[in-house]
């Protein structure tokens, strides 16, 4: 398995209908949302109220259709200058937007450092997709037992390639964290903590490096996200304003790191993706940004009435919508997207795990259809609005089967044609091949495992970002 991860357990997930956690019915939306809100440590939203009723499925799934109503290189920002940093503060009438976020996770044995993180300074990189001029940037301790200290944390622009060199930021742009105040902060055991804005103009895709200089912290019980894509750097002492680490240790992990948020026009949002390891991007290119929410951002970002919109990645490899690894999709909805600063679109592209490792049975189908409406109903009821994707095809991998292929076809059916969500992005139809629809052309296979007909390679990650019809997310 890439990076660590591994596939949901053999035994499959339960999908009893208690595990839902049904919210008010809002039919109608609330506007378009994306003010700031307050943030729950563990993401989990108790409330209690009845689901609206929703469709079954007979034992032959007979489904009958309802009516349906350039990125910037970063030369240019050289150009400019980092004299930029010293441009007056944010307008007042700026707001704060999740420019990059990861989903936390607790790491599992098999993807925590390979040298424990006390006493040493961490460095790992992100791309933004929205550019701005202020930024704070959210750590984590989700899932920690103990405090983290941190003794030091800075941030620096850096190239947009790992052929720099280990490690490599531009020193011109180095600056200093704070929190409160101070240079350090300690998270308390299930605690997300925010730095104060830091003038420090981003580009749009503009590449970040956050190193921490990092005290006690626990060896094993750590916040993290495995599926990073990216290379992060450990080394002894504190080095965070170093601007190589060539004795470094390297992981293909995140720790600690959370979001980054930046301050932009008023005109700026954000659409936060809902899904698993095809949008946490296993079979694409480590350090090469080609994840299809990374692509999409490109596009968006050359797009100008897209232009001001961010896209955030809330993937987690062999998630669920009830279960699988990491916090189950329903539970982690508020967290992860509900309350990213700025929000004001979400898709949801996520499913394929319930259908691959629960039951093939028509009860299936329609759990994963009842959740797919609570998701909706819940980001109208803040103000979101909520866009789903069809399930891509997964012949020829450990999932497939005829019922599960007709378990697809069936929610896949009703994502075309429900009218809860705004718009259906119809995945499906942009990679199957047209002779094995049940599969997905051979060109997109991401290789070399023979078997894994469920992953994509680059070209069908782009394949997936290009199928997305930007007009749906215009202002």
């Amino acid at each position: 398995m890439q990076n660590g991860e591994h596939p949901p357990p053999a035994g499959g997930f339960r999908h009893p209908a208690e595990n839902l956690v049904p919210h008010p019915l809002r039919t109608k939306r609330s506007g378009l949302g994306g003010r700031e809100r307050g943030r729950g440590q563990d993401g989990h939203d108790r409330t209690r109220a009845a689901c609206a009723p929703l469709p079954t499925a007979s034992s032959r799934l007979n489904f009958q259709p309802a009516a349906r109503s350039g990125h910037r290189r970063f030369s240019a920002l050289l150009a400019i200058g980092f004299a930029l940093l010293l441009a007056p503060p944010a307008r007042a009438d700026e707001r704060w937007v999740t420019t990059w976020a990861c989903a936390p996770q607790l790491v599992e044995p098999g993807n925590l450092p390979p040298v424990p993180l006390a006493g040493h300074t961490l460095r790992q990189f992100v791309r933004a997709s929205l550019g701005g001029t202020r930024v704070r940037v959210r750590l984590a301790n989700t899932f920690g037992q103990s405090p983290v200290e941190i003794r030091a944390a800075r941030l620096a622009l850096a190239p947009d390639a790992a052929s720099a060199g280990p490690g490599v930021i531009w020193p011109a742009t180095d600056r200093a964290l704070q929190f409160g105040g101070a240079g350090a902060v300690t998270l308390a055991p299930g605690q997300t903590v925010v730095s104060d804005p830091l003038d420090f103009p981003l580009p749009p895709l503009g590449v970040v490096a956050i190193s921490l200089h990092l005290g006690a912290i626990s060896d094993t019980v750590i916040t993290g996200h495995p599926g990073s894509r990216t290379t992060s750097f450990i080394v002894p002492g504190d080095a965070v304003s170093a601007a190589v680490l060539p004795e470094a240790r390297t992981t293909r992990r995140w720790y600690l790191i959370h979001g980054l948020e930046v301050a932009a026009d008023p005109a700026a949002a954000a659409l936060v993706i809902l899904g698993d390891s095809l949008t946490d991007g296993r079979g694409s290119t480590d350090d090469a940004h080609n994840r299809w929410p990374d692509v999409l951002a490109a596009r968006f970002a050359t797009n100008p009435p897209t232009a001001r919109l961010a896209v955030v990645n809330q993937g987690i490899g062999g998630n669920a919508l009830f279960g699988g690894l990491g916090p189950a999709a329903l539970s982690r909805f508020d967290r992860d997207v509900l309350e990213q600063p700025g929000a004001r679109d979400v898709l949801v592209f996520i499913g394929v795990n319930d259908l691959g490792a629960a039951n093939a049975s028509p009860a299936t189908a329609t759990n994963v259809i009842r959740a797919w409406t609570q998701l909706a109903q819940r980001a109208r009821a803040r103000g979101l609005r909520p866009f789903l994707a069809t399930i891509t095809p997964f012949g020829g991998s450990q999932y497939d089967s005829d019922p599960r292929e007709e378990l697809r076809q069936f929610v896949n059916a009703w994502a075309r044609t429900n009218t809860l969500f705004d718009a259906c992005v119809d995945f499906d139809a942009a990679i199957r091949d047209p002779d094995h629809p049940r599969r997905f052309r051979a060109e997109f296979h991401p290789g070399p495992n023979a078997n894994d007909w469920l992953h994509l390679n680059p070209v069908g990650y782009r394949a997936l970002a290009e199928a997305v019809d930007l007009k749906l997310f215009q202002p």
